[in-house]
């Protein structure tokens, strides 16, 4: 079997409903036309006899019918992919008569209906393979904060725990806002929502960050299918990437649960660097990860230093919201 073949070549039907591309910026699923409703993740078995396996496909809007196509050997990240490397291919999606929109490719067909991958690798006309369109949600989405637990949003109403406090038409926290309370070491729990941006890349394609005591982000951006850089969604700005992005498709509603042990200080001298753990929807994807102590990362609000800090998410322009955000302090 050609190991590439699987994600090479797609044919996708589609109830075909168009927005305009031109600096799109997407906040509500039942509007985000064609490309958004290709885009998605798939799993399933793939190939015949000893050679098949599990495969995970990831589709991702790239604007006017572009899509990048990531596939992973033993499933979808979180899922089973075995860390081996990513096959990537990238292609533009023409609009049939029918209905349909097609990629063509020497390596095989593939057809998505009714939330179905069908993919035919060969030219024997056979079936090698049915993956099927996953929806996945983190299992930490909803966790109650624990007693003792400092709620910062849980709803309009905690509008006033935050400096610059706004909530949107569906009572949803708005970026840009600093905690009044501040802390030292403690968990971190918080919900957020990045926008559908298909023609924007990189940095400014539903870009915001999570800063843990106001001191070190870890990266909110829409980074689904790309490889977690540093600067990526999950990254921890210019300390560490991923070696697994767990980024969900962009307005799905995505975790991140953060164990964070402030620096130690001897009056002004530093003796111990600060740590965080970080679960990324349910997967850790740093684990106990050592901090640089004698500085910040890149446009914190707070310098590195023994005060305890605020939660803080960046506005970087992009609408992202977020929602049942608590703290649970640590001894």
């Amino acid at each position: 079997m050609n190991r590439l073949a699987p994600i090479t070549f797609l044919v996708l039907w589609l109830p075909i409903s168009f927005v305009s591309a031109q600096n799109l910026v997407i906040t509500d699923p039942d509007k985000g036309g064609t490309d958004f409703a290709i885009q998605g993740e798939y799993s399933g078995d793939l190939g015949k006899g000893e050679d098949k396996e599990k495969f995970g496909i990831q589709v991702i809007a790239q604007g006017k019918n572009k899509f990048l196509v990531v596939g992973y050997h033993g499933g979808l990240p979180g899922d089973g992919w075995n860390g081996e490397e990513p096959v990537r291919v990238e292609g533009e999606f023409a609009l049939n008569a029918d209905g349909t929109l097609s990629l063509k490719d020497t390596h095989g067909t593939g057809t998505i209906k009714d939330g179905v991958l069908i993919c035919d690798l060969g030219e024997d006309g056979e079936i090698d393979g049915r993956l099927k369109r996953v929806v996945r949600k983190s299992p930490t989405t909803g966790k109650k904060p624990p007693k003792g637990a400092v709620v910062l949003y849980g709803g309009s109403q905690d509008i006033e725990k935050w400096k610059g406090g706004k909530a949107d038409e569906e009572s949803l926290l708005i970026q840009g806002v600093t905690s009044k309370d501040t802390f030292g070491s403690h968990h971190l729990h918080v919900e957020f929502r990045l926008p559908f941006m298909p023609e924007a890349r990189g940095q400014g394609r539903g870009n915001s960050g999570c800063y843990v005591q106001g001191r070190y982000e870890v990266q909110m951006l829409d980074s689904f299918g790309l490889e977690g850089k540093m600067n990526e969604c999950g990254g921890v700005y210019s300390v560490s990437g991923v070696e697994t992005n767990m980024c969900f498709p962009p307005l799905s509603w995505q975790t991140y649960d953060i164990d964070y042990t402030a620096a130690e200080y001897d009056g002004k001298k530093l003796i111990a660097n600060p740590r965080m753990t970080v679960r990324h929807n349910g997967v850790i994807i740093h684990d106990d990860l050592e901090l640089p102590g004698e500085r910040n990362t890149t446009a914190a609000p707070l310098k590195a230093g023994p005060e305890p800090g605020p939660v803080f998410f960046q506005n970087h322009g992009n609408p992202v919201r977020y929602r049942n955000v608590w703290v649970l302090e640590k001894d």
